[in-house]
C-alpha cells in the first residue's frame, strides 16, 4: 500500500492481461481451480473482459473486440501478456488533478466508466517507470435509473 499526501492509500486492483481469445484464456485459469466472472463488454475501450478474483486483487483478462482497439494494437505489437497494472484508489479526482497539476502525463485527460461500473483513467507510461497504470476508483458508480 502506499500513501499520497498522508491521505490516499493505493492497493493493487488488477493485473490486466491482454489476449486473443477469452474462451481458450478462461479455460486455462478455470483449469487451476479459479472463478472467472461472467464477460463483460467495455465499449468504450471496444474489449471483453473477464476478472478472476485472487484474494485481495484480481487478474482482468482483455480480448479486442474490433481491430481499432488499444488491445488489438497490443497483441499484433507485442503479442499476448501483460498490458496494465490497475492501482485501487479512494478518490480519483482528488488523484487526478494532483496529477494534473504536477504535471504527469495521462492518457486521456477524461475520467471514464468502466468494468463493473468502476471510474478509471490511465498513466501514460512516460509518467509511471514505462509502465502503463491504470487508477481506478474503489467504489463503482452508483446507479442513478
Amino acid at each position: 500500500m502506499g500513501v499520497l499526501g498522508g491521505n490516499f492509500l493505493f492497493e493493487i486492483d488488477h493485473l490486466g492481461i491482454a489476449v486473443r481469445s477469452l474462451a481458450s484464456s478462461k479455460k486455462f485459469y478455470e483449469q487451476l481451480g479459479l472463478s472467472v466472472s461472467p464477460e463483460e463488454i467495455v465499449d468504450s475501450e471496444k474489449v471483453r473482459v473477464v476478472m478472476i478474483p485472487l484474494d485481495d486483487s484480481r487478474l482482468e483478462l482483455l480480448e479486442a473486440t474490433s481491430d481499432d482497439s488499444a488491445i488489438a494494437r497490443f497483441i499484433a505489437k507485442r503479442g499476448e501478456g501483460l498490458h496494465h497494472v490497475c492501482l485501487r484508489v479512494p478518490d480519483l479526482d482528488v488523484i487526478v488533478d494532483k496529477f494534473k497539476k504536477e504535471s504527469i502525463r495521462l492518457v486521456s485527460n477524461e475520467i471514464k466508466v468502466g468494468s463493473g461500473g468502476h471510474r478509471y483513467v490511465f498513466v501514460h507510461p512516460s509518467s509511471a517507470g514505462g509502465v502503463l497504470l491504470e487508477l481506478v476508483e474503489a467504489q463503482p458508480v452508483e446507479d442513478n435509473a
